[in-house]
């Protein structure tokens, strides 16, 4: 992983386009080739980004930037202009004006997330009764590994779509957000696509309900006392 932190500007030129003004940040480049900007806020989430497969092209050529720069096409005191291009021609433009600091780090093979009891235990009942999903579904296979993590679940419904499964025990705004970026990825393969999702959890909060809704994912709140064929004790005494 390359860690560096710079004064820059940032412009996403694609199907939308983004504008971040000049200012410090860090900016990340993992070895799945991924490139992520952050600020010093926002929790986990990045500025912006682009996902891999993606190309880091790092243009430095000083007579190139200062013409560019009388142009008016780049901001005073360029130093270097990074380009990240996508397979689908989308560009994240980064125009470097100071670095403070680049460093490079090998963290190796990563484990993995190892989930709790209970979402493991979820995701194997859920891969067994897949009919829970609705009826027609099919499995595909559980822990679908993508270049960014594995997808729970991987699925097909009564039509054939594939859908990809997020499973928590408690279903949070940042368990959207991670079943977001697994369909943001799965849909660029064109023998998945188009993956529609479904954030299943014992309890959703209404704000990841909402966000989820918002963004066309399929909530559904799983019954763990149902799936593993036991009788729900919630309303009796003994």
């Amino acid at each position: 992983m390359r860690l560096v932190i710079a004064r820059c500007q940032v412009d996403y030129v694609g199907r939308l386009t983004a504008h971040l003004p000049m200012a410090r940040r860090l900016l990340l480049m993992k070895a799945d080739g991924s490139v992520l900007v952050h600020s010093d806020g926002g929790s986990y989430k990045p500025l912006n980004w682009m996902s891999p497969p993606c190309w880091l092209e790092e243009r430095k050529d000083e007579a190139v930037l200062a013409a560019d720069e009388a142009a008016g096409e780049l901001p005073e005191g360029t130093q270097a202009l990074w380009v990240v291009t996508n397979k689908a021609g989308e560009e994240l433009r980064i125009t470097i004006q100071e670095i403070e600091h680049d460093s490079s780090h090998e963290l190796g093979v990563d484990p993995g997330l190892v989930k709790d009891g209970v979402e493991a235990h979820l995701q194997e009942l859920l891969a067994e009764h897949i009919h829970t999903l609705g009826e027609g579904y099919s499995l595909i296979r559980r822990e679908y590994m993508t270049a960014i993590g594995p997808v729970d679940i991987l699925c097909r419904d009564a039509d054939g779509a594939t859908v990809a499964v997020e499973i928590k025990r408690r279903g949070e705004i940042d368990g959207v957000e991670q079943l977001t970026r697994y369909l943001e990825l799965l849909n660029r393969d064109p023998l998945l696509a188009p993956v529609a999702g479904v954030f299943a959890a014992q309890q959703i909060k209404p704000q990841a309900r909402t966000l989820a809704e918002d963004r066309g994912i399929r909530c559904l709140v799983l019954d763990y006392d149902a799936l593993r064929g036991t009788e729900s004790s919630e309303f009796r005494l003994f």
